[in-house]
């Protein structure tokens, strides 16, 4: 098993930045590696970012246009979503994942854990 916890979500302004992270804990190694998933309310579960626990491809959904960065800390068993320019469309419970490398590569990541989601609301 693997327990997902997400942290930093919150208020802001449009144009401003903001930062996820969620920690990982249990048998993470078992995970080719992480993602951030969004939803926003009456739309369907996006894909945001992905990146693997060692080597291999990171890459983001079409939406993100260079705003977004995902990055790990292995030793701490963490990965961060840094989060610049937002703005409103962005607003969405954002989750964490772990799963893969069945579809690693493309949005449709075959995910085995899920986090309990941080809201993220962007004012205009």
């Amino acid at each position: 098993q693997v327990q997902l916890v997400e942290s930093g979500g919150g208020l802001v302004q449009a144009g401003d930045s903001l930062r996820l992270s969620c920690a990982a804990s249990g048998r993470t190694l078992s995970t080719y590696g992480m993602a951030w998933f969004r939803q926003a309310p009456g739309k369907e579960r996006e894909f945001v970012a992905a990146i693997p626990w060692r080597g291999g491809s990171i890459y983001y959904g079409d939406f993100v246009k260079g705003r977004f960065t995902i990055s790990r800390d292995n030793a701490k068993n963490t990965v961060s979503l840094q989060m610049n320019s937002l703005n409103p469309e962005d607003t969405a419970v954002y989750y964490c994942a772990a799963g893969g490398p069945t579809g690693w590569g493309t949005s449709r990541i075959l995910v085995d854990y899920w986090g309990q989601g941080t809201q993220v609301t962007v004012s205009s």
